[in-house]
């Protein structure tokens, strides 16, 4: 998970995909993060991918850095804990201008049941599952 984590952190933007009932969508995101052995990622409960994540869990996140992409497929879990939004938030100052700890529309979620692949054009792919 930490190789995982430090790749989407190189990466500094990877791309989040979730179902909009038979749509995919796709958008950049910036915020991971570790927080007690999970990893997560924070969105805002207000937008449109909050309530996709809700409706199917499903994910999967794509991203670049140094040549090779990152392939991730996993379930993200809604994770209410205060002490987790206020790691992330830590994590990412510049972020506490539109979110706060337990102000009802932070919302972070770690990934549970993943597999992620590191590929490149001149190696084999490392697989990594958490």
């Amino acid at each position: 998970m930490k190789q995982v984590y430090e790749f989407l952190k190189k990466a500094e933007v990877y791309y989040l995909a979730t179902m909009d009932g038979d749509q995919p969508r796709v958008r950049p995101f910036g915020t991971i993060d570790i927080f007690e052995d999970k990893l997560y990622i924070q969105t805002g409960k207000v937008k449109p991918v909050a309530h996709q994540l809700k409706a199917n869990p499903k994910v999967e996140i794509s991203a670049m850095a140094e040549g090779k992409w990152i392939r991730i497929t996993a379930e993200a879990v809604l994770d209410e804990n205060i002490a987790a939004q206020q790691h992330m938030l830590d994590a990412y100052p510049n972020l506490k201008a539109m979110y706060q700890p337990g102000d009802g529309n932070t919302e972070v979620y770690y990934l549970k049941n993943a597999t992620a692949q590191i590929c490149s054009f001149t190696e084999p792919p490392v697989v990594i599952t958490f």
